[in-house]
Formats: structure tokens, C-alpha cells, sequence
């Protein structure tokens, strides 16, 4: 039984109730209709409703009592109910399956033989703290289950540790602002250091996260929270982690934004796969090749290691061409399904820029053991083509086998070679021949047929240096345009004959598409800059689908990209399915199972696009950026009433402005020089500040 528990407290009666969010302890002088008058241990006076009352008034002395005495009995409660030790944790527990909810002096006497009114203060004021584990309905404390209290305990965790994270989390992150804005010296390494390691990490977290999605909106209130008062930068979670050296100057964030792990050590944990492949790659390579009288090369730049396409050609007695392309295979003994393949599949294509190449299989496989390298016998799709003298396939036979190249050449040499100079493509000199023959027939029914072809030079961007002191510069890489033509008409017939095969055996493929009606006057070849921004507006973009309609711009009617296997994953779905049919009969998706899995699939290649398109342009930007302040060579190449388009040839740049930086006589095709403004190459962003007609 509780000892000085009050009923209706009156004059004299010892009180509590809630003053911001804490109890306040209170002598009664007067009771009125419902309303108390207080005196506080301060000595100030307050009126209150008694209804505000915490249920466990008393104990109760009398009411004539003066100030003094009553201050003084106040503050020995208050210093009793302070000292009192009790554990709500163990009222919880004691009260599991007892009762679902009881006032405080239940606990009291749950804890205690003989509790007094201070002991039943405590107890609620320790109940009313451990809000995880019961909910205060006057008079009763609600006992939560066990389930509840778990959900509880995790919110108010994480609300813990936010709050610790806004409090530790902002004096760093001005910190590393400074350091970024160049106005602190002080170590990011020594400050991160000093914070907790959970802290530390979660920052770390937020930062990097919000690199790779900045309009994400995980933590975004707790984000406000720690940049609260700093400037409204997009690019801020990158600065950020510069300064800190979580990342390198010069960052490439859009490898973050598309998800796609640089380099070769995201296949590490795909090891036991990877291994299996490698280990039936090494059975494969003891097979005899299919054609080992068939000298089949291959033509690539100097510095490719994943070859995916070569070919034999040899002239036919009653004209035309015989010609063999053989095809690397991955989709041989590709693991479909399994983890190694999602983790292909997300990449979905190669990624070629100037500070390094990111494969989309793992090396060891594209550039090691699927790849057509020389005197190596390699699985492959092996596509026979008769070819006609007027460059049209008349036949077109694919088959799964084994190819054992001849050579691995390179642009350069076979342009040496096809001029008559002496080059490691000689030996190879009348293949060359007979291929260049057939490319330029092959190109003029293209061209017949409506064809789009847009030629200008290669641009190699050059890095040099590291870090921040990185200098990049420009070359245009070495003309070999008989080399070029020869590959890349063989491609185009073959994905071109493929899809035509595919078509007749009614299997579905992925088709590249352009369906649309050009101008007849914009088939041909075009070099100029403005002749290619004049072609390129009547051009829509290619799409994938599982459709074979025409592909316009190539002048084909039916495209299915075939010829990069091990760089690109639409190509090596539609290998797949030719040699399934060759294989087991059937392939091995319908076209209702392809068109389920293209849409995945579009976001993963646009999301790699956006890389490749996008990070060459940051090092050009950064190249005018170091050339300073200078006049450039431009043409006009698009002009109206508000705005002018010029185009950089050598640069391979657009910049609009507006009229008013041209002089009147402003047309498309003017030959002209320009000044830079400013230049952000982290903005993807530069001004035209001043032109000139030459």
C-alpha cells in the first residue's frame, strides 16, 4: 500500500506536473473550482488547471504551513525523487503478460514492499522516460510488447544517431568547404580522425551517395540540416569529398550517376564463376580451329585487347566475294542468370574514354580469354556471306565453331599496306584488297538505298600528369580511311545479314531502328560541319527493339547489331540467340521475353551513354579551360533570328550565342574565329565571348 497517496489534492498537498517536457515539483496553497495556486521551489506563484495535475499527488501536509517550511519540505521531495534509482527496463519486464497498462504506484508497489510518494514520483518520472517501452495515458502507463518496443528502440536509435550526425557531421562538413574554397589549411585526415568511426562512415555515405544521385531524397532533411547556411552549389557532395580525399581531382561522377564500378575489381566477387569460365576457356582453347586454311584477321586501333570481329575474304571465280566472319563468343558457355551475368548485364556495354577503358566483361575474359587473339583458338560464330560484285549478301550461313586468327592488325598498317608501303598487313595485302573492294561497293548501294554517312576525324584526348596538375591536349588521330571503310562496311553487312537471317529462321533479335523518311538529297557522304549539322537535324534517333524495321540512316532494311559481343550486351543477346537455334533448335528468348527485358536493359546503356558522351567533353572543356585566353577557328553552321550555332572542327565542339555577338552578314557556313568566356567543365558548360570574321 502506498504511503501519503492523495485523492483530491488540496491546500498543503505536495504536487508535480509538466513544464517543459519535465516535471516540476509544486506545494497546492489554494484549490479553487478546479484551479490550483502553486508555490514553486523558486518562490514564485502560478495557477494551474488541477486537471494538469500528475497523477500521483501527496504526500499532504498542513496547509497552514509557511513558505519557509514549505520550500524547505519541497526541496526534500525533490531531492528524494531525484536520488530514487529505479530501472524502468526491469518494471517492463516484470510487467510483461501482467497487466497492459496501470498507474505508477502499480509499478511502485511492483518494485518496492513499502513505496512512500516519493518512490511513486520516481517511478513515474522514469516511466515517462522510457518512452520506447511505455506510453503515458493519465492516469495509466501503457506496457508495450515486445514488438513494439523493438520498432521503438530502432526509431529512437536512428533518431539518435541523426541528431549526432547533424551535430558532429555539419562543423566538418564547413570544414572541408573551407578547405575546398581554399580558406583552411587544416588536415581533412586529422579532423575526420577525431570524429566517431559510425559518424564517420555514415558521412562518408551520405556524401558519396549524393555524388552518384543528387536528387535523391534518402536523408534529404538531414542533408539540409548539416549544409544549412553554405551556398546552394549541385555540385557540393563532389567538392566535398575532393577536399576530404575520398576522391581524386577530377572525378569522373558520372561513372557514380550511371552505376557502373570502374575498372576490372567489380568481378572479384564473382571469382568462383569467373574461374569456372576461365577454366572451360582453357578446354576450348586446345580444339582446332574450324577454317585452318582460312587466314582470318582481325583490324583494330594499336591499343584494342578486346577483339570481337575478323574476317577472310577471297575473290569468287564468277565475280563477287567469299567472305567469313568470325565472331568472339561469349554467349558459348555464358551463365545466363547468374550473378557474373546480372552484374554484365547492368554495365551492358564497354566504355572507352581517355583515362582508361572500362570493360563491360570482366578482363580476363574480354580482353584474355574470349578475345581473337592471334595464333589462340577462340569459340566463335563463324558467319559464311556470298557476297555479289554489286556488294549485296546473296547468302548468309552462320555456324558455331572454333576460329584461330592469322593476325591481330591494325588500322595504320593496313592503310601502309593498301598504299603499297611495306607493313606487318602486307602478307595480307590481297585480303585487304578484295575487303576494300567490297566495302566501297557494298557503300554505294547504301548510298542508294538512302544512306546517311557522316565522316570526320577521330580525336585522341591526351592526359598527362596526375591529380590536380593533369594537362590535356588534342590530336587528330592518323588518317586511314581505307582501313576504316573496309571494317566498318563489313560490320554493317554483317549485322545486316544477320538480321535478315533471323528474320527468315523467325527468331527474334534486337534490332537497331531508324524508321523514319530522309530527304533523298541528304543520302550521300558528308564531311563539312555544316553539311553534317544540316544532315544530322533530319535524322531521329535510333532505337532498340525487337521489331526488324529499316534503319534509314545506314540504308538497310533491317539492322541487328551483332559484331561486338564482348563489348556490348544488346550483341551478345543476339549472338545468343543465333547459336541457340544452331545449337539446341529454338532460341533461347521469344520476343515477348526480350521485350520484357529492354527496358532494364535502355536504362543501363543510356546511363553508360551519358558517361561516354559526356566525360570526353569535360577534358575538352578543361583543355580551352588551360589554353586560356586565345581565338579559336569556328563555322557557323545554324543561325536564326535569336541565336547563332558555331561549330569547333577540330575540337569537335558546338557553342550557341546569341545574334548579337555576330556581325550582320552572319550565315551558315561563315568561316570565322572566336574568344572563350568562361569555361565549366564541371557544369558541362562554356560561353562564347567574342568573335571575329577572318
Amino acid at each position: 500500500m502506498v504511503q501519503g497517496l492523495v485523492r483530491y489534492p488540496g491546500a498543503g498537498c505536495v504536487v508535480e506536473f509538466m513544464q517543459g517536457n519535465a516535471p516540476q515539483i509544486a506545494w497546492v496553497l489554494e484549490e479553487q473550482n478546479g484551479r490550483l495556486r502553486l508555490l514553486l521551489p523558486n518562490r514564485r506563484e502560478t495557477a494551474l488547471q488541477a486537471a494538469r495535475i500528475l497523477p500521483w499527488p501527496g504526500p499532504a501536509y498542513e496547509k497552514n504551513c509557511s513558505r519557509d517550511a514549505a520550500l524547505e519540505i519541497l526541496e526534500r521531495h525533490k531531492s528524494r525523487r531525484e536520488v530514487a534509482n529505479v530501472d524502468p527496463l526491469e518494471l517492463w519486464e516484470l510487467a510483461q503478460g501482467e497487466v497492459e497498462q496501470a498507474p505508477a504506484q502499480w509499478f511502485a508497489e511492483l518494485a518496492m514492499s513499502e513505496p512512500d510518494m516519493d518512490a511513486v514520483a520516481a517511478c513515474g518520472h522514469a516511466l515517462m522516460q522510457a518512452k520506447s517501452h511505455f506510453k503515458f495515458n493519465p492516469p495509466n502507463f501503457e506496457v508495450y510488447p515486445e514488438s513494439v518496443v523493438a520498432t521503438r528502440m530502432a526509431e529512437l536509435e536512428a533518431a539518435r544517431r541523426r541528431e549526432e550526425l547533424v551535430n558532429k557531421g555539419s562543423a566538418f562538413i564547413r570544414l572541408l568547404w573551407e578547405i575546398h574554397q581554399k580558406k583552411s589549411t587544416q588536415s581533412p585526415g586529422r579532423a575526420a580522425e577525431s570524429l566517431d568511426p559510425d559518424v564517420r562512415e555514415r558521412l562518408r555515405r551520405t556524401i558519396m551517395n549524393r555524388i552518384a544521385d543528387p536528387e535523391t531524397s534518402e536523408d534529404d532533411g538531414l542533408w539540409k540540416l548539416m549544409v544549412k547556411g553554405l551556398p546552394d552549389d549541385p555540385f557540393m557532395p563532389l567538392h566535398l569529398a575532393q577536399a576530404w580525399g575520398l576522391v581524386e581531382p577530377h572525378h569522373n561522377y558520372w561513372m557514380d550517376r550511371a552505376g557502373y564500378a570502374p575498372g576490372n575489381g567489380w568481378c572479384e566477387e564473382h571469382r568462383d564463376e569467373l574461374d569456372a569460365l576461365l577454366a572451360q576457356a582453357a578446354e576450348d582453347e586446345r580444339q582446332e580451329p574450324t577454317f585452318p586454311d582460312r587466314p582470318i584477321i582481325s583490324i583494330d586501333a594499336p591499343t584494342t585487347r578486346d577483339v570481337d570481329d575478323a574476317f577472310f575474304i577471297e575473290a569468287r571465280p564468277d565475280g563477287g566475294w567469299n567472305l567469313t566472319l568470325a565472331l568472339a563468343c561469349p554467349a558459348f558457355r555464358w551463365p545466363f542468370g547468374g550473378k557474373l551475368d546480372k552484374a554484365v548485364f547492368n554495365r551492358a556495354t564497354s566504355i572507352y574514354l581517355p583515362e582508361a577503358t572500362h570493360h563491360m566483361l570482366p578482363e580476363a575474359l574480354g580482353t584474355g580469354a574470349y578475345s581473337l587473339l592471334s595464333q589462340k583458338t577462340r569459340p566463335s560464330l563463324l558467319i559464311e556471306c556470298t557476297v555479289g560484285a554489286d556488294g549485296l549478301v546473296t547468302a548468309c550461313e552462320p555456324r558455331v565453331g572454333y576460329a584461330r586468327l592469322a593476325a591481330n592488325l591494325c588500322y595504320e598498317d593496313c592503310e601502309t599496306a593498301l598504299d603499297g608501303g611495306e607493313s606487318p598487313a602486307s602478307p595480307y595485302l590481297e585480303q585487304l584488297r578484295q575487303a576494300l573492294e567490297l566495302a566501297r561497293a557494298h557503300q554505294e548501294r547504301r548510298i542508294e538505298k538512302g544512306a546517311v554517312i557522316i565522316e570526320r576525324p577521330d580525336i585522341t584526348i591526351n592526359l598527362e600528369g596526375a591529380g590536380e596538375n593533369i594537362t590535356v591536349s588534342l590530336d587528330e588521330d592518323p588518317l586511314a580511311p581505307k582501313a576504316h571503310l573496309l571494317v566498318s562496311e563489313l560490320m554493317v553487312l554483317t549485322n545486316a545479314a544477320l538480321a535478315a537471317w533471323a528474320k527468315e529462321h523467325g527468331i527474334a533479335l534486337l534490332h537497331r531502328t531508324q524508321d523514319v523518311a530522309i530527304p533523298k538529297e541528304f543520302s550521300g557522304i558528308w564531311q563539312t560541319p555544316l553539311e553534317i549539322a544540316r544532315v544530322v537535324k533530319a535524322l531521329a534517333p535510333a532505337v532498340l527493339e525487337t521489331n526488324p524495321r529499316p534503319h534509314a540512316g545506314l540504308g538497310e532494311a533491317m539492322y541487328a547489331p551483332s559484331t561486338s559481343p564482348l563489348r556490348r550486351y544488346p550483341d551478345m543477346i543476339n549472338e545468343t540467340q543465333i547459336i541457340s537455334l544452331l545449337r539446341d533448335g529454338k532460341p533461347r528468348w521469344s520476343k515477348e521475353e526480350l521485350d520484357t527485358l529492354l527496358p532494364l536493359l535502355n536504362a543501363h546503356l543510356d546511363a553508360a551513354g551519358q558517361v561516354q558522351r559526356f566525360r570526353p567533353r569535360y577534358w575538352k572543356l578543361l583543355y580551352f579551360k588551360q589554353q586560356g585566353d586565345r581565338w579559336w577557328p569556328a563555322v557557323i553552321t545554324d543561325e536564326n533570328d535569336a541565336f547563332v550555332t558555331v561549330n569547333m572542327p577540330k575540337e569537335q565542339m558546338i557553342v550557341r550565342a546569341r545574334r548579337q555577338f555576330f556581325g550582320e552578314r552572319a550565315h551558315p557556313g561563315q568561316e570565322l574565329e572566336i574568344r572563350l568566356g568562361k569555361v565549366h567543365p564541371l557544369q558541362n558548360d562554356f560561353q562564347l565571348l567574342e568573335t571575329r570574321e577572318i
